[in-house]
């Protein structure tokens, strides 16, 4: 439904420096160190020898060789450069592993706790055209556990001049060695090192009242006790006061605050920069106190936003977080965020309020965040499980138990269906018949008029509860009508599913809720058709599913679908003595697609890229390959991030989706392309299928054409009926390798008329009438209390079309990772048990890099929470194993899940391994072994 958060928006390019003569590349001792050694902080310096002015005294190259050179001799007699300051740099040669470079070991220099800033001049020489990466890491080893390392920070480095590589690192413990290094250019390329510095921040008094009483926030100054020092203005002008507006505006804590003021455009505001003091994969909170003056605005989003500047890469914008500001009181702002990459330049900063309006701040705290134990497992004490919780279902006693919503009247009709829905039916199996009477509304003067029930003392915390009943209108109807069980909880509404009707037959409503905090009043009411057409609604069930018990019943399902019989026929010499010999066969990965979201900035964190790599097969981009992205300005076209991405996958053979070609809901669509008219709109719309499929041919397995068509028309709207089809057609032609598919939301939850299957399947069968080549059924899956059987009927309509099927955005939210955990098992379970289903996308699992909050699999720092290991106990379900003896007819006979195996035989004479694929098919799959 929406991209990941848009954490890097393209501002500028980066400009590299450009290329000078072939003599100076190819000597380092020519090379520019202007701002270099000069400007490294030597203050309590931990490194021993830090400008090789004692040679390679406590240093130590790592399996290569290395020497210094001195500012008499040059560098095997070649004179140095005059804009040198240092006498003295290291060159590491003979490298022949890109992990190769020069170390030493620190262990007995660094202190628990503290926090070290790096800083390091290098350059690189020898046989490299145009860049590549030095970086600084540590080694840390403790005896009986495997080493581990840690990377501090990393810069692009050409042989054109010196850079700078820097970071920070801090440790709770200190190993038992600890060795600092820098690596990293390819194999045969020299490293050179001009100075190291590893130093901790001065902890005198002045200092640390500065930073915040010896706390850990990283903002400098964060209550403006020292003016202004250590803030500026982004585009406009910053004061400090202790009061504004005749003594109205005082601080709320401390003796001041500051103002963003002459503010002209929205992203004007206050900031500081925080480069050397944030670490990259650390998860930092954030808390502001801010308000808004002037300009008459009386409330206004203000937002905490990072700049990243990054080597080799465009600028990145990564919002935080927001609040709804006033000009009444103070507010708080919170929120977190996580640097992936080891960026050149940090600065957070505030803006937001339009221009003309001061943002005042009153105080930032920017500190590493704080780890929230996960909650335990909710202890429900007797859910009973498929107990209807409304009173009076059967209407045996008149309305007993309902009332009117509203000034309309209630009554009891006769002739409602004596069977439950079907999707009620699917849950609770057999159940006596209903008794065949109505609740009839009638003198309904507003929409939300309907029968109305209180459920408060009925509904448990955290249970989920399915939601059915049989509704049907009146006459007098002027069009659809949408008809909606809903739920009031503390004022609060909640839909519990809804349904479109246009004749005046009995209608199935289904769907489901799950309240997680306590409430102090719940009503449950059935709302929708116009004003003056009458409602009747008839066995209004709501009760908690029992999820175990359907999760059995889709084991058996999946059984039957993704598993296949498989014959081990074994030949060869020798084979005549294999009768009774040991077999073991393990399945090394399942062939059924479960594949997730990835941004660009992840791919910079090793450990999203080996979660990613070991636990997906497939990937889909956020935000990298839509239009906004590729072509934020005409002309402007950057595909730098989505070729990365593309790379990373093709080096893991991970396949991708391409999302989206175009997206037709207008909010998402650039200005520049709607200030276009019409004929340069149809050009730039075929432009756009040229470029991207034309650059990509072959790439992308999948493509979502146009985005969300059921929620959106804004290119229907502007080119015409024929566009959309006209879309598949020519990206068919582009790419006929590409399956090209529909994509939207809330198909299979019951929870949007606009976008019912039976919408779907009109919507599909309508673009095929036209000749577009819809080739699959992108369903996203955005899903809040899942109900299997609701999504399950969804999957059973849209398979009556005979096209694939995908979850192409999954992901579920609840503040207890228990209670996610089950609700992505119940959506992956069915996925899997079903036929038409063939495959999965997760729409991300990294805590900071998904769309909704408290939906992650993986924490910020890289723990797998109770909902990943949910996950990963599902894979792991899904992986085949046998062991046994080959019979007498040389023969292995077992039934696995379809995907890639490796079968181990152990001879006489020695032990045998051989690999095979278990593809789909309906009879016994005989697998030849040769020995």
């Amino acid at each position: 439904m929406k991209g990941l958060p848009i954490c890097c928006f393209i501002s500028r390019q980066h400009k590299h420096p450009s290329k000078r003569s072939e003599e100076t590349m190819e000597n380092p001792q020519l090379m520019s160190n202007s701002g270099c050694s000069e400007n490294l902080n030597q203050a309590a310096n931990i490194i021993v020898n830090h400008d090789f002015s004692n040679g390679l005294h406590s240093w130590h190259t790592n399996c290569c060789n290395g020497f210094v050179v001195s500012a008499e001799c040059g560098d095997r007699g070649k004179p140095l450069s005059s804009l040198r300051s240092s006498g003295n740099y290291a060159v590491v040669t003979n490298r022949t592993k890109c992990w190769q470079g020069l170390e030493q070991d620190i262990t007995s220099r660094v202190l628990p706790g503290s926090t070290y800033s790096v800083s390091a001049c290098v350059g690189v020489s020898g046989p490299l055209s145009g860049s590549t990466d030095v970086l600084a890491t540590l080694k840390l080893e403790n005896h009986g556990s495997a080493t581990s390392y840690m990377l501090i920070g990393k810069t692009s480095v050409s042989k054109e001049k010196w850079e700078i590589v820097e970071g920070t690192f801090s440790l709770l413990a200190v190993p038992e060695r600890l060795v600092f290094y820098l690596e990293g250019p390819s194999p045969g390329v020299e490293l050179l090192i001009d100075s190291v510095v590893i130093s901790c921040p001065s902890s005198s008094e002045s200092e640390s009242a500065s930073i915040g009483a010896g706390d850990d926030n990283i903002i400098i100054n964060p209550k403006f006790e020292d003016g202004l020092n250590n803030w500026s203005g982004r585009g406009c002008k910053v004061a400090l006061h202790d009061s504004m507006a005749d003594g109205k505006i005082v601080p709320q804590s401390g003796k001041a605050f500051a103002s963003a003021t002459e503010r002209t455009q929205n992203w004007n505001g206050i900031q500081q920069e925080i480069t050397g003091r944030v670490q990259r994969k650390l998860a930092y909170s954030v808390a502001a106190v801010v308000r808004i003056f002037g300009n008459n605005v009386t409330a206004a989003t203000v937002q905490a936003t990072l700049w990243v500047q990054t080597p080799g890469r465009n600028d990145q914008y990564v919002g935080i977080a927001n609040v709804q500001a006033t000009d009444k009181d103070w507010v708080q702002l919170q929120g977190k965020f996580l640097l992936n990459g080891s960026p050149s330049k940090v600065v957070i900063y505030l803006e937001g309020p339009p221009p003309g309006t001061d943002l005042l701040v009153n105080s930032l705290v920017v500190k590493h965040a704080e780890k929230t134990p996960p909650s335990p497992a909710p202890v429900i004490e007797n859910p009973d499980f498929g107990v209807n919780i409304i009173t009076n279902s059967q209407l045996d006693d008149s309305t007993n138990g309902w009332f009117p919503l509203g000034n309309c009247n209630l009554s009891v009709g006769s002739g409602s269906p004596h069977i439950l829905p079907p999707m009620a039916r699917a849950s609770l199996g057999v159940h006596e018949p209903l008794s065949g009477r109505y609740i009839h509304v009638k003198n309904r003067t507003q929409t939300w008029m309907g029968p109305a029930q209180m459920i408060t003392d009925k509904v448990k915390l955290f249970l989920t509860y399915q939601v059915s009943a049989w509704v049907r209108i009146g006459s007098g109807a002027n069009g659809p009508q949408n008809v909606n069980v809903a739920l009031g909880v503390d004022n609060q509404w909640v839909n519990g599913g809804q349904v479109e009707i246009n004749d005046d037959r009995w209608h199935e409503i289904g769907g489901s809720f799950r309240i997680e905090k306590q409430p102090s009043k719940v009503m449950v009411y059935i709302q929708g058709p116009g004003a003056g057409v009458d409602l009747m609604v008839a066995g209004v069930q709501i009760f908690p599913v029992n999820r175990e018990a359907r999760f059995k019943y889709l084991r058996h399902q999946a059984d039957k679908i993704r598993k296949r019989d498989i014959v081990l026929k074994f030949s060869g010499a020798g084979s005549s003595s294999l009768p009774g010999t040991n077999v073991k066969v393990v399945q090394t990965q399942n062939s059924f697609p479960i594949g997730s979201c990835m941004s660009r900035t992840n791919i910079d964190n090793e450990d999203f890229i080996n979660f990613f790599v070991k636990n997906f097969n497939w990937a889909v981009f956020g935000n990298e390959l839509k239009w906004y992205w590729t072509e934020p300005q005409q002309g402007n076209l950057n595909y730098k991030d989505a070729d990365d991405m593309v790379a990373l996958c093709q080096k893991h053979n991970i396949e991708t989706r391409g999302h989206c070609i175009f997206w037709e809901v207008q909010a998402t669509v650039q200005q520049w392309i709607q200030a276009l008219n019409k004929d340069d709109l149809m050009k730039a719309v075929q432009n756009r299928l040229t470029d991207l499929l034309t650059r990509y041919k072959g790439k992308f397995k999948h493509y979502d054409v146009n985005n969300e068509m059921l929620h959106g028309s804004y290119y229907q709207d502007r080119l015409g009926k024929d566009i959309r089809a006209n879309m598949f057609k020519t990206a068919n032609q582009l790419d006929p390798s590409a399956t090209l598919f529909v994509n939207d939301y809330h198909i299979e939850d019951g929870c949007d008329t606009r976008s019912c299957p039976e919408r779907y399947i009109e919507h599909i069968l309508d673009l095929q009438e036209q000749g577009a080549p819809v080739g699959g059924i992108g369903i996203q899956g955005h899903i809040d209390n899942p109900v299997g059987p609701v999504v399950c009927t969804a999957l059973d309509k849209l398979g009556i079309l005979g096209l694939p099927i995908w979850f192409t955005e999954l992901d579920v939210s609840s503040i207890n990772e228990h209670v996610r955990g089950e609700d992505l098992e119940v959506m992956l379970r069915e996925a899997f048990a079903h036929p038409a289903v063939e495959g999965v996308m997760l729409w991300g699992f990294w805590e900071l890099f998904m769309s909704r909050d408290n939906a992650h699999l993986v924490n910020a720092e890289g723990d797998v929470n109770e909902t990943g290991k949910r996950f990963l106990a599902l894979k792991h379900e899904w992986l085949s194993h046998a062991r046994g003896q080959v019979d007498v007819q040389g023969q292995f006979n077992f039934r696995g899940f379809h995907g890639k195996y490796a079968v181990e035989i152990d001879t006489p004479s020695k032990k045998i391994v051989k690999t095979f694929i278990v593809d789909k098919g309906d009879t016994p799959l005989v697998v030849p072994v040769e020995l």
